[in-house]
């Protein structure tokens, strides 16, 4: 064990702890606001639907912080138990040294985090969603998505490693910054093909039907001067009671797709409002800022990992013995996180300030009274907590509290 081993022990035991805490004050806190529904809602939603809410919120947390716990071992158990390491010998043991090995342990350990992470998947989705009445899943169905998003993720993430491995091999002291260029500009590809290739993969699209709602939204996009390839309803009943309404793509692939969900919920002119606080992300460039800011960071990451690759106590600090371009990658981002947990309430921050801006822009276009009811209507079936901890919100929630949003709408 050496200093950067003490180093990432304290680091990862500080995010553990703030984590944990985190989530206890947050569970705290919704079961002491249980008994009665905030003012702002009361008339709207009703007692039992408000408890229904503060329990589907603490039985997720407190599984959050028993999964928390779980992936602390196992994180533990790839790096100073030695797992990283057998699963560097059992590669050797196919391959010789080059991108082919390489590419096998990476894929190797993304499939054993995988399948470590299938017990909690399972207790998700089959326990706590079921018991609350929101799982639509069958097993079958299950596992189908889940070997679909092993091939997908094999198909789009293995192709690119490859690249990023030769590029190290052939551009000495530089390569950081062709892969992150090469990176950036595969995620924009990933997200171009999307809505077109990926999602009916796992999802059944079909145009918008709805006459009166068709009529609303077409009138919207006019106001606002956006064009989208399609209007589309997504079957995500299949899966889930949850409600909600996206963009994606870019370009010629732009589309808007409503949850069958959704529109069973809301009246025509509350999807109109939802509608058009997505589109203030686009129209107000939020869409561009974020990926801007995340290349901004990944060229600072790509930089550090350039660093890190070349210290033999980056490998020996988290128990590996064979320093490998492959296996820097994979110590990479499994060791990042906890360095990084203190910052998230930065990107939160700023991920709510974009919230704001589109309401804002909503309440332009259409009708602020129309977006608070269908987001009352969306809190309430979706079992959303309306008195979340402050601090624990600051950390974790890339929306506003229920009460400062609809406070700002009923303003406007």
């Amino acid at each position: 064990m050496n200093t950067f081993s003490i180093v990432f022990l304290a680091a990862l035991a500080l995010a553990t702890a703030t984590r944990l805490w985190l989530a206890m004050r947050h569970v705290n806190h919704v079961r002491a606001h249980r008994e009665r529904v905030p003012d702002a809602f009361e008339r709207e939603i009703d007692l039992p639907s408000h408890q229904k809410a503060a329990d589907y919120t603490c039985a997720r947390t407190r599984f959050a912080m028993i999964d928390l716990l779980v992936g602390v071992a196992i994180l533990l158990a790839l790096t100073f138990g030695g797992g990283l390491q057998w699963l560097h010998e059992v590669s050797a043991v196919w391959l010789g040294n080059g991108i082919p090995r390489g590419l096998l342990l990476i894929a190797l350990a993304g499939l054993l985090l995988t399948l470590l992470d299938l017990p909690s998947d399972l207790y998700r989705n089959f326990v706590i969603e079921q018991r609350f009445g929101f799982n639509k899943l069958t097993p079958g169905l299950f596992f189908a998505d889940l070997l679909k998003s092993l091939l997908v993720g094999a198909l789009l993430i293995l192709p690119l490693v490859a690249v990023i491995l030769w590029l190290i091999r052939e551009l000495g002291v530089h390569w950081w910054v062709y892969a992150w260029a090469v990176t950036v500009l595969y995620g924009w590809f990933a997200q171009l093909i999307a809505p077109t290739v990926i999602a009916p993969l796992f999802n059944k699209f079909s145009p918008l039907q709805d006459p009166e709602l068709k009529s609303r939204v077409e009138r919207l996009l006019k106001r606002c001067g956006f064009k989208v390839k399609g209007l589309m309803v997504m079957d995500g009943s299949r899966r889930s009671a949850h409600g909600n309404a996206y963009f994606t793509g870019f370009g010629a692939s732009k589309r808007i797709v409503f949850f069958d969900t959704l529109l069973a919920r809301l009246h025509p002119a509350e999807v109109e409002a939802v509608l058009a606080h997505e589109l203030g992300h686009f129209k107000l460039r939020h869409i561009v800022k974020r990926l801007l800011l995340s290349s901004t960071l990944s060229f600072g990451f790509f930089w550090v990992l350039h660093f890190l690759m070349e210290q033999s106590w980056f490998y020996g600090g988290l128990g590996v013995a064979a320093p490998s371009a492959a296996m820097a990658l994979v110590l990479f981002m499994l060791a990042l996180p906890p360095f990084t947990f203190l910052l998230q309430p930065l990107g939160a921050l700023y991920s709510r300030k974009h919230e704001f801006e589109a309401d804002q822009y909503a309440a332009q276009n259409a009708s602020a009274g129309d977006l608070v009811s269908a987001l009352i209507k969306l809190y309430r079936d979706n079992a959303s907590t309306l008195t979340p901890d402050p601090l624990h919100s600051a950390f974790h929630d890339s929306h506003p509290p229920a009460a400062a949003r609809i406070a700002r709408l009923q303003k406007a």
